[in-house]
């Protein structure tokens, strides 16, 4: 749910936020599930050379221990909570067979009190259960594919994948960019889509709230030195758009596309 702020100063003017009122604020349980973890500075060596841009700074936030693999589960969802380090949030969850808490990314329309099934011999399919691909009906909305015992697809606040075809060892699942990919059927995933679908339509307000939030600000290649960039020295034009290592960022493609 969002709200606009009053008009009080310019940063406020447009400023759109979102409500967390139904999200618990402290949670005492969960504080062994929470580390410490330096923030990105885009720096990869000790040269310091930049190797993501437009990062550095950021107010300091604890890493939330997420488990994205829930094998012969049957647990209880507590609470929603808020993680600085991504869009979606958190669903807190106790296990009644290890008598464990842990952290999962939360699926919408899942509230506290709901039971979560996660058994490979008799799924239950109800949402924010975890289940193999093989024993989700064609048509389900699916999200955090699970490969190898790493999240790899659909993770973002509000995004979700359509299982479309299922045949004797693949199915074909669309991803939220539109691509069609081929996936093995003994891959796992949550039944459902992430949580916070209006993640997109909130407003900073302010380049502050940007900054707190480990970004920096874009700077164009034309407006540097030839040595900073290749567009750099010079006016617009003349020259296709390319990346400041000299790799075309139109029309060629950057990766390869799985049928």
């Amino acid at each position: 749910m969002l709200f606009k702020k009053k008009k009080v100063t310019n940063g406020t003017r447009h400023q759109v936020n979102l409500k967390k009122f139904l999200l618990c604020k402290k949670a005492k349980i969960a504080k062994v599930l929470t580390f410490g973890k330096k923030n990105s500075q885009g720096r990869g060596d000790s040269l310091g050379r930049i190797t993501i841009g437009h990062k550095g700074g950021g107010h300091k936030n604890l890493f939330r221990k997420i488990v994205f693999q829930t094998n012969n589960n049957f647990s209880i969802l507590i609470a929603h909570m808020y993680d600085p380090r991504r869009s979606s949030f958190l669903s807190l969850c106790f296990n009644f067979l290890t008598k464990k808490f842990y952290n999962i990314l939360s699926t919408n329309y899942t509230y506290p009190g709901s039971i979560i099934f996660s058994f490979e011999s008799y799924p239950e399919l109800r949402l924010g259960s975890h289940a193999s691909v093989l024993n989700i009906p064609t048509g389900s909305l699916v999200h955090s594919l699970n490969i190898n015992k790493k999240i790899k697809y659909i993770k973002s606040a509000g995004t979700f994948g359509v299982l479309i075809q299922k045949g004797l060892s693949h199915c074909k699942i669309k991803l939220p960019s539109g691509l069609v990919r081929k996936f093995p059927l003994s891959c796992l995933c949550f039944i459902g889509s992430i949580s916070n679908s209006s993640h997109s339509s909130i407003v900073w307000g302010k380049a502050g709230r940007s900054r707190l939030n480990n970004k920096r600000p874009h700077v164009r290649g034309v407006a540097m030195n030839p040595v900073d960039h290749p567009h750099g020295g010079q006016t617009s034009g003349g020259i296709p758009s390319v990346t400041p290592w000299g790799i075309p960022t139109k029309g060629k493609p950057t990766r390869k596309k799985y049928v």
